[in-house]
């Protein structure tokens, strides 16, 4: 990099989501240097896998760090149901797992991460760089030997014998080794919303409207976090028929009262959520 600034650790992280941080703990309690890397300032963004189920809990239980998990604030769902035909049916009924908490917990991911990032840094070897951006590889002769980010004091080079991109499915890692994905199927998609959770509401800690109809209800204790399961079209397709048919086609479906709906007022009170499946595909990269 020249006279830039430069740092060196044994493994770098692109990414501080669950895998990212979880990896990062791992290594840092086994006494592996590790630095991971985030182009964020902060975790909090809505609607990003808030559900921890019960073999994450087991392996919270196996690192010894369940106890004080749980403490943080969160909801528990033993089971899962959905309304059908009139009826409320048991998907899910975790009393059966061969695990201590059979439950799924749910809690906002920035509560999940900033609990990982804590736990992490008790050890010595981690470290963890908030608003630093990937923006380019480091070559070395085996393959890769690190990253540059741009961080709030200027560009860094991270120097390290393992390159781990945990970016999620626009890794800018994987883009810049010139790995590419093979997605399966067509993509699915799910539009988040908030809605006032009120007396005489339905009394599921989750439940499920469908499986015709799509509409996913969770309780987040003073509102209701909903899913609103695109099927036949695609949302760009909805947003263009304008909010107030998406408000219509949520009341068809959603439990609550229609005129819950009106809470959301603009699609800036909706979050897209894109499923799909990817496979990278071996060759074309740097090795």
């Amino acid at each position: 990099m020249g006279d830039g600034r430069e740092l060196t650790t044994t493994c770098v992280i692109a990414g501080a989501g669950p895998a990212g941080l979880m990896l990062g703990y791992l290594l840092a309690r086994a006494g592996v240097p590790v630095t991971v890397v985030e182009k964020h300032g902060d975790f909090l963004r809505d609607f990003r896998g808030d559900t921890i189920h019960p073999s994450t809990l087991e392996v919270m239980e196996e690192l010894g760090l369940i106890d004080r998990f749980l403490a943080l604030p969160h909801t528990r769902a033993p089971k899962l149901t959905a309304q059908m035909g009139g009826q409320t049916i048991t998907m899910a009924d975790f009393s059966r797992l061969p695990v201590k908490h059979r439950f799924i917990a749910f809690m906002p991911q920035w509560d999940f991460l900033n609990f990982l990032a804590a736990e992490a840094a008790r050890y010595p070897h981690f470290r963890l760089i908030m608003n630093a951006k990937v923006t380019g590889l480091i070559e070395a002769p085996q393959g890769l030997g690190g990253l540059v980010v741009e961080t709030q004091e200027g560009p860094l080079a991270i120097r390290s014998r393992l390159v781990v991109g945990a970016d999620g499915r626009n890794s800018i890692v994987r883009e810049k080794a010139g790995l590419s994905v093979e997605s399966f199927g067509s993509p699915s998609e799910v539009v988040w919303m908030k809605l006032s959770k009120q007396a005489g509401d339905p009394n599921e800690v989750m439940g499920h409207a469908g499986p015709r109809q799509g509409f996913v209800l969770i309780d987040r204790g003073d509102y209701w976090q909903c899913g609103y399961v695109v099927r036949g079209t695609t949302f760009a397709e909805i947003k263009a028929k304008g909010i107030k048919a998406f408000r219509q086609m949520v009341a068809d479906v959603s439990p609550l009262p229609s005129s819950r709906v009106e809470e959301v007022v603009t699609f800036d009170d909706t979050s897209l959520l894109t499923v799909r499946i990817d496979r990278l595909q071996s060759g074309g990269g740097r090795g």
